[in-house]
């Protein structure tokens, strides 16, 4: 993800990549959070969690709309751009068909579902972030 400082505004300028089963203890013992990061402007420790419970499957009725996947509890820091990566999941509609560990970082994803003998795909992924 690309990240903003929300204290002084600075673009981290390298991707930061946050995934639920990472867990780093905030300074002072306040908890922890998926990614504690420092910024390199104003020096302030800002970080993000993944709220686990808001985790939402994208199935094919939500095709070519925008639902919300996931929700995120930032401090300090806001999300501004999303690169998917690998680990992604889908299933065939009508087969029932499961195809794991998808890479999604070319924003297309493509195979044959040998159950229902024809090609499936995931194209043209897109996102937007709402802030709460």
């Amino acid at each position: 993800m690309g990240m903003k400082c929300g204290n002084c505004g600075e673009i981290s300028e390298k991707w930061q990549y946050i995934r639920l089963m990472d867990s780093v203890a905030l300074k002072g013992g306040r908890g922890s959070a998926s990614m504690v990061q420092k910024c390199k402007l104003c020096a302030r420790e800002n970080s993000i969690e993944i709220l686990s419970s808001t985790i939402k499957s994208y199935n094919a009725e939500d095709n070519e709309k925008f639902k919300t996947i996931v929700e995120f509890e930032c401090r300090g820091l806001e999300p501004i751009d999303f690169q998917p990566q690998a680990g992604f999941a889908a299933e065939g509609v009508e087969s029932g068909t499961v195809f794991s560990d998808i890479n999604l970082q070319e924003k297309d994803w493509t195979d044959y579902d040998e159950k229902a003998q024809e090609s499936v795909g995931i194209f043209e992924v897109t996102h937007q972030f709402v802030k709460c």
